[in-house]
Protein backbone atom coordinates (compact mmCIF):
# COMPACT_ATOMS: atom_id res chain seq x y z
CA UNK A 1 0.00 0.00 0.00
CA UNK A 2 1.34 3.42 -0.94
CA UNK A 3 0.15 5.90 1.63
CA UNK A 4 1.29 9.48 1.15
CA UNK A 5 0.73 10.40 4.81
CA UNK A 6 2.88 7.50 5.99
CA UNK A 7 5.55 8.30 3.43
CA UNK A 8 5.58 11.94 4.53
CA UNK A 9 5.93 10.97 8.19
CA UNK A 10 8.99 8.86 7.34
CA UNK A 11 10.46 11.71 5.28
CA UNK A 12 10.02 13.98 8.31
CA UNK A 13 11.62 11.34 10.56
CA UNK A 14 14.56 10.85 8.18
CA UNK A 15 15.22 14.59 7.92
CA UNK A 16 15.01 14.96 11.71
CA UNK A 17 17.42 12.03 12.15
CA UNK A 18 19.87 13.60 9.71
CA UNK A 19 19.55 16.94 11.49
CA UNK A 20 20.30 15.42 14.89
CA UNK A 21 23.32 13.50 13.57
CA UNK A 22 24.85 16.52 11.84
CA UNK A 23 24.09 18.73 14.86
CA UNK A 24 25.93 16.29 17.12
CA UNK A 25 28.94 16.46 14.80
CA UNK A 26 28.88 20.27 14.69
CA UNK A 27 28.34 20.80 18.40
CA UNK A 28 30.92 18.16 19.25
CA UNK A 29 33.63 19.73 17.11
CA UNK A 30 32.71 23.23 18.31
CA UNK A 31 32.88 22.31 21.98
CA UNK A 32 36.06 20.31 21.45
CA UNK A 33 37.99 23.10 19.76
CA UNK A 34 36.87 25.75 22.25
CA UNK A 35 38.01 23.49 25.12
CA UNK A 36 41.24 22.70 23.28
CA UNK A 37 41.94 26.37 22.60
CA UNK A 38 41.34 27.35 26.22
CA UNK A 39 43.47 24.47 27.54
CA UNK A 40 46.62 25.18 25.52
CA UNK A 41 49.83 25.40 27.54
CA UNK A 42 53.15 27.07 26.85
CA UNK A 43 56.21 24.88 26.28
CA UNK A 44 59.91 25.75 25.85
CA UNK A 45 60.27 23.80 22.60
CA UNK A 46 57.35 25.34 20.72
CA UNK A 47 58.20 26.09 17.08
CA UNK A 48 58.13 29.63 15.72
CA UNK A 49 54.62 31.04 15.57
CA UNK A 50 53.11 28.37 17.86
CA UNK A 51 50.87 29.71 20.61
CA UNK A 52 50.58 26.62 22.81
CA UNK A 53 50.26 22.87 22.90
CA UNK A 54 48.14 20.16 24.46
CA UNK A 55 48.70 16.45 25.14
CA UNK A 56 45.57 14.33 25.05
CA UNK A 57 44.79 10.64 25.31
CA UNK A 58 41.82 8.97 23.65
CA UNK A 59 40.99 5.57 22.20
CA UNK A 60 44.21 4.00 23.45
CA UNK A 61 46.51 6.56 21.83
CA UNK A 62 48.23 9.84 22.67
CA UNK A 63 47.75 13.04 20.66
CA UNK A 64 50.17 15.97 20.61
CA UNK A 65 48.40 19.10 19.37
CA UNK A 66 49.88 22.53 18.71
CA UNK A 67 48.11 25.75 17.78
CA UNK A 68 49.58 28.50 15.65
CA UNK A 69 48.07 31.83 16.57
CA UNK A 70 48.21 33.04 12.97
CA UNK A 71 49.70 30.27 10.80
CA UNK A 72 52.79 28.06 10.52
CA UNK A 73 55.74 29.25 8.44
CA UNK A 74 54.86 26.90 5.59
CA UNK A 75 51.63 25.36 4.32
CA UNK A 76 51.24 21.80 5.71
CA UNK A 77 50.76 18.95 3.23
CA UNK A 78 47.56 17.75 4.88
CA UNK A 79 44.95 20.15 6.22
CA UNK A 80 41.54 19.14 7.58
CA UNK A 81 38.77 21.72 7.28
CA UNK A 82 35.82 21.78 9.65
CA UNK A 83 32.85 23.24 7.79
CA UNK A 84 30.46 20.57 6.55
CA UNK A 85 29.23 19.80 10.06
CA UNK A 86 27.83 23.34 10.22
CA UNK A 87 26.52 23.44 6.66
CA UNK A 88 24.83 20.04 6.91
CA UNK A 89 23.18 20.94 10.20
CA UNK A 90 21.70 24.13 8.76
CA UNK A 91 20.59 22.53 5.49
CA UNK A 92 18.91 19.58 7.22
CA UNK A 93 17.31 21.96 9.72
CA UNK A 94 15.96 24.11 6.89
CA UNK A 95 14.53 20.98 5.26
CA UNK A 96 12.85 19.99 8.52
CA UNK A 97 11.40 23.48 8.89
CA UNK A 98 9.85 23.16 5.43
CA UNK A 99 8.51 19.64 6.04
CA UNK A 100 6.95 20.34 9.44
CA UNK A 101 6.12 24.04 9.52
CA UNK A 102 5.53 24.90 5.87
CA UNK A 103 3.72 21.79 4.64
CA UNK A 104 1.93 21.47 8.00
CA UNK A 105 1.54 25.22 8.33
CA UNK A 106 -2.22 25.31 8.94
CA UNK A 107 -1.73 23.35 12.16
CA UNK A 108 1.77 24.18 13.34
CA UNK A 109 2.78 27.54 11.86
CA UNK A 110 -0.04 30.06 11.75
CA UNK A 111 -1.95 31.11 14.84
CA UNK A 112 -5.06 32.77 13.44
CA UNK A 113 -5.96 34.09 16.89
CA UNK A 114 -2.80 36.22 16.78
CA UNK A 115 -2.60 37.26 13.13
CA UNK A 116 -5.02 36.87 10.24
CA UNK A 117 -2.56 35.56 7.66
CA UNK A 118 -2.83 33.26 4.69
CA UNK A 119 -0.53 30.24 4.80
CA UNK A 120 1.70 31.64 2.04
CA UNK A 121 2.15 34.84 4.04
CA UNK A 122 3.22 32.87 7.10
CA UNK A 123 5.69 30.89 5.01
CA UNK A 124 7.07 34.11 3.52
CA UNK A 125 7.60 35.58 7.00
CA UNK A 126 9.21 32.32 8.08
CA UNK A 127 11.66 32.27 5.18
CA UNK A 128 12.54 35.96 4.98
CA UNK A 129 12.95 36.50 8.72
CA UNK A 130 15.78 33.99 9.10
CA UNK A 131 18.30 36.15 7.28
CA UNK A 132 17.41 39.40 9.05
CA UNK A 133 19.31 38.51 12.20
CA UNK A 134 22.49 37.75 10.30
CA UNK A 135 22.42 41.09 8.45
CA UNK A 136 21.96 43.07 11.67
CA UNK A 137 24.45 41.02 13.67
CA UNK A 138 27.10 41.10 10.94
CA UNK A 139 26.77 44.88 10.65
CA UNK A 140 27.25 45.23 14.41
CA UNK A 141 30.33 42.98 14.37
CA UNK A 142 31.91 44.96 11.54
CA UNK A 143 31.25 48.26 13.29
CA UNK A 144 33.38 49.78 16.06
CA UNK A 145 31.49 47.50 18.47
CA UNK A 146 33.57 44.61 17.15
CA UNK A 147 36.28 45.80 19.55
CA UNK A 148 33.90 45.55 22.50
CA UNK A 149 32.87 41.85 22.71
CA UNK A 150 30.77 42.22 25.88
CA UNK A 151 28.67 45.09 24.49
CA UNK A 152 28.29 43.14 21.26
CA UNK A 153 26.98 40.09 23.11
CA UNK A 154 24.45 42.23 25.01
CA UNK A 155 23.15 43.71 21.77
CA UNK A 156 22.91 40.23 20.24
CA UNK A 157 20.86 39.13 23.25
CA UNK A 158 18.52 42.11 22.79
CA UNK A 159 18.11 41.20 19.11
CA UNK A 160 17.23 37.60 19.97
CA UNK A 161 14.69 38.63 22.60
CA UNK A 162 13.07 41.07 20.19
CA UNK A 163 12.82 38.39 17.49
CA UNK A 164 11.31 35.92 19.96
CA UNK A 165 8.65 38.45 20.91
CA UNK A 166 8.02 39.29 17.27
CA UNK A 167 7.64 35.66 16.22
CA UNK A 168 5.16 35.16 19.05
CA UNK A 169 2.91 37.87 17.63
CA UNK A 170 2.38 35.84 14.47
CA UNK A 171 3.18 32.16 14.94
CA UNK A 172 2.04 29.39 17.24
CA UNK A 173 4.12 28.94 20.39
CA UNK A 174 5.98 25.90 19.07
CA UNK A 175 6.66 27.66 15.74
CA UNK A 176 7.96 30.68 17.65
CA UNK A 177 10.47 28.55 19.56
CA UNK A 178 11.54 26.63 16.48
CA UNK A 179 11.96 29.76 14.37
CA UNK A 180 13.94 31.53 17.07
CA UNK A 181 16.24 28.49 17.11
CA UNK A 182 16.51 28.56 13.31
CA UNK A 183 17.10 32.33 13.42
CA UNK A 184 19.99 31.82 15.84
CA UNK A 185 21.38 28.81 13.96
CA UNK A 186 21.36 30.87 10.76
CA UNK A 187 23.60 33.45 12.44
CA UNK A 188 25.91 30.66 13.58
CA UNK A 189 26.19 28.95 10.20
CA UNK A 190 26.54 32.29 8.41
CA UNK A 191 29.46 33.03 10.73
CA UNK A 192 31.14 29.87 9.44
CA UNK A 193 30.23 30.36 5.77
CA UNK A 194 30.75 34.12 5.38
CA UNK A 195 33.46 34.91 7.95
CA UNK A 196 35.39 32.01 9.45
CA UNK A 197 35.98 29.97 6.29
CA UNK A 198 36.80 32.94 3.99
CA UNK A 199 39.26 34.27 6.57
CA UNK A 200 40.94 30.87 6.79
CA UNK A 201 41.16 30.72 3.00
CA UNK A 202 42.90 34.11 2.96
CA UNK A 203 45.48 32.83 5.44
CA UNK A 204 46.04 29.64 3.41
CA UNK A 205 46.43 31.67 0.21
CA UNK A 206 49.03 33.87 1.89
CA UNK A 207 50.96 30.81 3.03
CA UNK A 208 50.95 29.31 -0.46
CA UNK A 209 52.15 32.61 -1.90
CA UNK A 210 54.92 32.92 0.65
CA UNK A 211 53.36 35.98 2.34
CA UNK A 212 53.07 36.50 6.08
CA UNK A 213 49.34 36.17 6.95
CA UNK A 214 47.63 39.11 8.64
CA UNK A 215 46.70 38.14 12.24
CA UNK A 216 43.45 40.17 12.06
CA UNK A 217 41.72 37.40 10.10
CA UNK A 218 42.28 34.89 12.87
CA UNK A 219 41.12 37.40 15.48
CA UNK A 220 37.87 38.06 13.62
CA UNK A 221 37.20 34.35 13.13
CA UNK A 222 37.90 33.67 16.81
CA UNK A 223 35.29 36.27 17.86
CA UNK A 224 32.59 34.69 15.68
CA UNK A 225 33.51 31.20 16.85
CA UNK A 226 33.20 32.31 20.49
CA UNK A 227 29.73 33.72 19.80
CA UNK A 228 28.73 30.40 18.26
CA UNK A 229 29.96 28.62 21.36
CA UNK A 230 27.70 30.63 23.65
CA UNK A 231 24.66 30.27 21.38
CA UNK A 232 24.84 26.49 21.01
CA UNK A 233 23.04 25.36 24.19
CA UNK A 234 20.04 27.70 23.75
CA UNK A 235 19.62 26.51 20.15
CA UNK A 236 19.50 22.89 21.34
CA UNK A 237 16.83 23.84 23.90
CA UNK A 238 14.75 25.64 21.27
CA UNK A 239 14.94 22.67 18.91
CA UNK A 240 13.75 20.31 21.67
CA UNK A 241 11.08 22.66 23.00
CA UNK A 242 8.35 21.50 20.60
CA UNK A 243 8.07 18.31 22.67
CA UNK A 244 7.27 20.26 25.87
CA UNK A 245 4.12 22.42 25.95
CA UNK A 246 5.17 24.10 29.19
CA UNK A 247 8.00 25.66 27.20
CA UNK A 248 6.25 26.69 23.99
CA UNK A 249 2.52 26.91 24.73
CA UNK A 250 2.55 29.46 27.52
CA UNK A 251 1.83 33.17 27.70
CA UNK A 252 5.48 34.02 28.35
CA UNK A 253 7.15 31.56 25.97
CA UNK A 254 9.27 34.30 24.38
CA UNK A 255 10.51 35.36 27.82
CA UNK A 256 11.31 31.75 28.69
CA UNK A 257 13.42 31.62 25.52
CA UNK A 258 15.22 34.81 26.63
CA UNK A 259 16.09 33.27 30.00
CA UNK A 260 17.36 30.14 28.27
CA UNK A 261 19.83 32.28 26.31
CA UNK A 262 21.11 33.62 29.65
CA UNK A 263 21.39 30.07 30.98
CA UNK A 264 23.46 29.17 27.94
CA UNK A 265 25.87 31.98 28.82
CA UNK A 266 26.24 30.99 32.48
CA UNK A 267 26.73 27.29 31.70
CA UNK A 268 29.28 27.89 28.93
CA UNK A 269 31.10 30.48 31.06
CA UNK A 270 31.63 27.85 33.74
CA UNK A 271 33.04 25.25 31.36
CA UNK A 272 35.07 27.72 29.29
CA UNK A 273 36.68 29.06 32.48
CA UNK A 274 37.53 25.62 33.85
CA UNK A 275 38.90 24.50 30.46
CA UNK A 276 41.24 27.49 30.66
CA UNK A 277 42.58 26.04 33.95
CA UNK A 278 41.27 28.97 35.97
CA UNK A 279 39.36 28.95 39.24
CA UNK A 280 35.91 27.47 38.67
CA UNK A 281 33.20 30.18 38.77
CA UNK A 282 30.80 28.12 40.88
CA UNK A 283 28.48 31.11 41.23
CA UNK A 284 27.29 30.42 37.70
CA UNK A 285 25.41 27.33 38.91
CA UNK A 286 23.47 29.40 41.45
CA UNK A 287 22.55 31.90 38.72
CA UNK A 288 21.58 29.06 36.38
CA UNK A 289 19.36 27.52 39.06
CA UNK A 290 17.62 30.86 39.68
CA UNK A 291 17.01 31.31 35.96
CA UNK A 292 15.59 27.79 35.75
CA UNK A 293 13.23 28.43 38.68
CA UNK A 294 12.03 31.60 36.93
CA UNK A 295 11.36 29.56 33.80
CA UNK A 296 9.34 27.00 35.76
CA UNK A 297 7.27 29.80 37.30
CA UNK A 298 6.74 31.60 33.99
CA UNK A 299 5.57 28.40 32.31
CA UNK A 300 2.25 28.57 34.17
CA UNK A 301 2.01 32.23 35.16
CA UNK A 302 -1.01 33.91 33.65
CA UNK A 303 -2.12 30.78 31.81
CA UNK A 304 -5.67 30.93 30.52
CA UNK A 305 -7.06 27.92 28.66
CA UNK A 306 -8.53 28.83 25.30
CA UNK A 307 -12.28 28.74 25.04
CA UNK A 308 -14.98 29.02 22.43
CA UNK A 309 -14.17 32.70 22.01
CA UNK A 310 -10.77 31.68 20.63
CA UNK A 311 -12.26 29.74 17.74
CA UNK A 312 -11.52 31.04 14.28
CA UNK A 313 -12.94 30.32 10.85
CA UNK A 314 -11.85 27.05 9.25
CA UNK A 315 -9.50 27.06 6.30
CA UNK A 316 -10.69 25.44 3.05
CA UNK A 317 -8.68 22.31 3.86
CA UNK A 318 -10.22 22.06 7.32
CA UNK A 319 -13.69 22.57 5.86
CA UNK A 320 -13.12 19.65 3.51
CA UNK A 321 -12.36 17.36 6.44
CA UNK A 322 -15.29 18.69 8.51
CA UNK A 323 -17.77 18.23 5.67
CA UNK A 324 -16.75 14.69 4.74
CA UNK A 325 -19.39 11.98 5.01
CA UNK A 326 -17.34 10.10 7.62
CA UNK A 327 -16.64 13.15 9.78
CA UNK A 328 -19.54 12.75 12.20
CA UNK A 329 -18.46 9.19 13.06
CA UNK A 330 -14.81 10.23 13.36
CA UNK A 331 -15.71 13.21 15.54
CA UNK A 332 -17.69 11.04 17.94
CA UNK A 333 -14.74 8.67 18.27
CA UNK A 334 -12.27 11.50 18.89
CA UNK A 335 -14.53 13.18 21.44
CA UNK A 336 -15.05 9.89 23.26
CA UNK A 337 -11.51 8.54 23.14
CA UNK A 338 -9.19 11.56 22.89
CA UNK A 339 -10.69 14.81 24.10
CA UNK A 340 -10.51 13.99 27.79
CA UNK A 341 -6.78 14.73 27.51
CA UNK A 342 -6.74 16.93 24.42
CA UNK A 343 -8.92 19.62 25.95
CA UNK A 344 -8.35 23.19 27.01
CA UNK A 345 -9.15 22.04 30.52
CA UNK A 346 -8.32 18.29 30.55
CA UNK A 347 -10.36 16.15 32.91
CA UNK A 348 -8.26 12.97 32.68
CA UNK A 349 -6.56 12.41 36.03
CA UNK A 350 -2.96 13.61 36.10
CA UNK A 351 -3.18 15.59 32.85
CA UNK A 352 -2.85 19.32 33.48
CA UNK A 353 -2.22 20.44 29.90
CA UNK A 354 -3.31 19.01 26.58
CA UNK A 355 -0.38 16.97 25.20
CA UNK A 356 1.66 19.21 22.90
CA UNK A 357 -1.24 21.69 23.26
CA UNK A 358 -3.20 19.80 20.61
CA UNK A 359 -6.89 20.41 21.28
CA UNK A 360 -9.58 18.01 20.02
CA UNK A 361 -12.82 19.51 21.29
CA UNK A 362 -14.44 21.35 18.40
CA UNK A 363 -15.05 20.52 14.76
CA UNK A 364 -12.34 23.00 13.81
CA UNK A 365 -9.88 21.40 16.25
CA UNK A 366 -10.49 17.92 14.87
CA UNK A 367 -10.41 19.00 11.22
CA UNK A 368 -7.14 20.88 11.77
CA UNK A 369 -5.50 17.82 13.36
CA UNK A 370 -6.79 15.33 10.75
CA UNK A 371 -3.39 14.08 9.57
CA UNK A 372 -2.07 13.78 13.12
CA UNK A 373 -5.17 11.79 14.13
CA UNK A 374 -4.67 9.56 11.11
CA UNK A 375 -0.99 8.87 11.85
CA UNK A 376 -1.20 8.70 15.65
CA UNK A 377 -4.53 6.93 16.19
CA UNK A 378 -5.67 5.36 12.92
CA UNK A 379 -2.71 3.59 11.35
CA UNK A 380 -0.57 3.31 14.48
CA UNK A 381 -1.32 2.66 18.12
CA UNK A 382 0.64 5.64 19.43
CA UNK A 383 -2.54 7.30 20.66
CA UNK A 384 -4.09 6.95 23.10
CA UNK A 385 -0.95 5.98 25.10
CA UNK A 386 -1.24 2.34 26.15
CA UNK A 387 -4.75 2.56 24.67
CA UNK A 388 -6.02 3.90 28.00
CA UNK A 389 -9.35 4.93 26.46
CA UNK A 390 -9.84 1.50 24.84
CA UNK A 391 -10.19 2.62 21.25
CA UNK A 392 -11.16 -0.40 19.14
CA UNK A 393 -9.64 -1.61 15.84
CA UNK A 394 -12.97 -0.84 14.16
CA UNK A 395 -12.83 2.75 15.41
CA UNK A 396 -9.30 3.13 14.10
CA UNK A 397 -10.55 1.98 10.70
CA UNK A 398 -13.27 4.63 10.78
CA UNK A 399 -10.68 7.32 11.45
CA UNK A 400 -8.55 5.98 8.61
CA UNK A 401 -11.49 5.98 6.16
CA UNK A 402 -12.38 9.53 7.15
CA UNK A 403 -8.89 10.86 6.51
CA UNK A 404 -8.38 8.95 3.27
CA UNK A 405 -11.75 9.94 1.89
CA UNK A 406 -11.47 13.61 2.84
CA UNK A 407 -7.89 13.99 1.65
CA UNK A 408 -8.61 12.27 -1.66
CA UNK A 409 -5.63 10.02 -1.01
CA UNK A 410 -4.63 7.84 -3.94
CA UNK A 411 -3.86 4.31 -2.87
CA UNK A 412 -2.33 1.67 -5.08
CA UNK A 413 -3.86 -0.94 -2.82
CA UNK A 414 -5.57 -1.02 0.51
CA UNK A 415 -5.29 -3.72 3.14
CA UNK A 416 -8.21 -3.87 5.49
Amino acid sequence: MFDLAIFWEWIAFAVRWLHVITAIAWIGSSFYFIALDLGLRKAPDLPKGAHGEEWQVHGGGFYHIRKYLVAPEAMPEHLTWFKWESYSTWLSGAAMLMVVYWVGGELYLIDAAKADLALWQGIAISALSLGVGWLIYDALCKSALGNHPTVLMVLLFVLLVAMGWGYNQVFTGRAMMLHLGAFTATIMTANVFFIIMPNQRIVVADLKAGRAPDPKYGKIAKLRSTHNNYLTLPVVFLMLSNHYPLAFATQYNWLIAALVFLMGVTIRHYFNTTHAHKAAPNWTWAVTAILFILIVWLSSAGFRPGGAEDEVAMTPTQQRFAQDAHFEQARDIVLGRCSMCHAREPFYEGILWAPKRVYLETDADIAAAARQIYVQAAISGAMPPANVSYITPEERQVLARWYRDASGMVLLSEAE
